[in-house]
């Protein structure tokens, strides 16, 4: 995955997520909702043709997307042990 910063203001990030589709941005959006963002959101203009935009708004943008990709890495532990539980059964 490439990120490429395409504005960055100090409440705004704008971010070109090549590489990664609905499955990821929607995690990370719903994520960063729960890290206190004012906006989190992507686009894809074009499924074939253009790379998806991930936007996020709140006071510290930076910080907020770090702590949403927390939030994943957590859930998704939480997720693997609790599979690994219902497996051995």
């Amino acid at each position: 995955m490439e990120l490429t910063v395409l504005e960055e203001k100090p409440t705004k990030l704008r971010l070109e997520v090549k590489g990664e589709n609905h499955t990821l941005l929607n995690i990370v959006t719903e994520y960063a909702w729960e890290a206190k963002a004012k906006q989190a959101s992507y686009m894809i203009k074009h499924p074939y043709l253009s790379q998806p935009e991930l936007t996020v708004i709140s006071a510290n943008p930076k910080k907020t997307l770090s702590d949403a990709a927390q939030l994943v890495m957590d859930r998704a532990k939480e997720f693997r042990v609790g599979l690994e539980r219902g497996l051995k059964k």
